[in-house]
Parts: C-alpha cells; structure tokens; sequence
C-alpha cells in the first residue's frame, strides 16, 4: 500500500507503533460513540483486523493513517469498504481521532485523498459514505468535498439504547473528476 500526499497530511499504513493510540480512539466514548456505533475489542483482533484489512473489502478496519505533514503526528484515521454484497461501490470513512486536529482541514484533505485514490486505482463509478444525522462536521466534510445528500436511512445505527438515523451520500467518478478546484 503506497502513501498518498496531501499539503495537510500524509496518508500511509498503519505502523506498528500507531496501533495502540488509535486502538485508544476507538474505545475513547468521546471520540467514536457520539455518532457510531461503539464497542471494546481486544487489542490482539484489533491488530488482526488491521493486518488482515487489505485482503478484506468488507473489512472496517483502519487503512490509512492519517499523518500531519508539519509534524509527522498521527491525527486520525481513514478506511474504506464495500458496503452492500451485490452494489458496486465502497464507502469511505474516517476518524480524527486527535480532538485538537479538528477543525483545521486535516479530516477533509484526508477523505479526498481516499477518495482521489480509490476513483484512480479502481473501476468503481460512485464512493459513498454515511453519518449520524447529528454528525453536523461529518456532512459538512462530505458536502464540501462534493459528495451529495442521496437520503436519509431511518433507524439505520443502534447506538447509545437507541435508534439513529442516518444520512447516505456519494459522489460519482464524473462528479469527482468535474469538481472545483481540486482537493
């Protein structure tokens, strides 16, 4: 898996010594739960989950890492998988894990990264994604990369003893290749 640049960040494989911190987001109430579903696995299936992802498309573990060019610190994460078994297309995802980073165009640049490199390294025609119709700064990101609002999925997420709706959106290849400017 190659690294793919961005003037913000660096997206690259999850090194071994990132895998305790994002493990820590991932089981953090704050940084996951509010909008996603949220649950403690061990360690040793989450590192298995993360070796195992590339030969996974079903796999929501973490793919990328995403690095801040300015200080090479790790600030969250990116992934992608295939979100329906007959559909052609994937859904990308991603976490700032990093409070601090939010808000600074890091998560952004990242998932049109992602989604730059999935248009160019496959054949897929659309990349979806989906968030909590809460998740105000998640569309936002999705909306200003130039993903549309496709609908509203509701009681789609179980999280937190209740049911959630959920906002669908994606972007196809000819949408992302006519947008401007270029992320």
């Amino acid at each position: 898996m190659t690294a793919l640049d961005g003037a913000l960040v660096r997206l690259r494989p999850l090194a071994s010594a990132d895998l305790e911190p994002v493990f820590s987001w991932y089981n953090d109430p704050e940084v996951v739960a509010p909008f996603d579903r949220f649950s403690v696995d061990s360690f040793d299936d989450f590192r298995d989950a993360v070796s195992n992802a590339a030969d996974d498309p079903t796999s929501l573990a973490p793919r990328f890492a995403v690095e801040r060019r300015d200080d090479g610190r790790v600030v969250g994460v990116v992934g992608y998988y295939r979100a329906h078994p007959v559909l052609e297309y994937m859904d990308v995802w991603y976490v700032l894990g990093d409070r601090a980073a939010r808000g600074h165009g890091f998560g952004k640049e990242a998932v049109g990264l992602l989604t730059g490199h999935l248009f160019s390294t496959t054949s897929l025609e659309r990349i979806g994604a989906t968030c909590d119709v809460e998740n105000v700064p998640s569309y936002r990101l999705l909306e200003g990369l130039g993903f549309r609002l496709e609908g509203t999925l509701k009681s789609a997420l179980y999280h937190h003893a209740h049911w959630h709706d959920v906002r669908v959106y994606g972007v196809t290849r000819a949408e992302w290749e006519a947008r401007a400017p270029r992320e």
